[in-house]
């Protein structure tokens, strides 16, 4: 391996020279560059969604509201008791819509109505979507406009308001 020496001094020496030779490293940066402009997109390629923000609102129980609860049976079907009360699907109508009338009633008429009530669903962890989706989409047939779950903390955990 030689090595290139500048020109000679006075004295009849050789100096060597102390420039850096930057082909090679430019090639790599070159290489590098262009891996990056290839694999940067396909890494970010996601679908825009926006997620829900982790928060605890504690619940305020007003008498007029709905409590339901639901869960599977063990055939593959679904319970949903409306209090205490086991319901099917055409029951679990009647009575909303009953209740959303009487409550308007309550209240003086349609044109008098401030706050209806809520529906609160509480779900067992084991239990098929489509039995939750089935109350909520039949208490919103019914009328209700607010329909919420009510689940539980995990334990431990700080609550944080955002």
């Amino acid at each position: 391996m030689a090595m290139s020496t500048g020109p000679s001094g006075g004295d009849g020496e050789e100096t060597p020279m102390s420039d850096i030779n930057t082909t090679p490293l430019v090639d790599v940066m070159l290489v590098l560059l262009i891996i990056f402009l290839i694999t940067v997109p396909v890494v970010l390629q996601t679908v825009p969604v926006n997620l829900p923000k982790v928060r605890f609102e504690p619940t305020t129980t007003k008498p007029e509201n709905v409590n339901l609860s639901v869960r599977a049976d063990g055939a593959g079907g679904c319970e949903v008791y409306w209090g205490l009360t086991r319901m099917n699907s055409q029951q679990l109508l009647d009575r909303a819509v009953e209740k959303l009338k009487a409550e308007i009633e309550k209240q003086g008429g349609p044109a008098n109505v401030t706050e209806l009530p809520e529906a609160h669903i509480r779900g067992d962890v084991n239990t098929p979507y489509k039995c939750i989706g089935g109350a909520v989409f039949t208490m919103q047939r019914a009328g209700f406009s607010r329909v919420g779950f009510i689940s539980e903390p995990a334990p431990g955990g700080s609550v944080t308001r955002l």
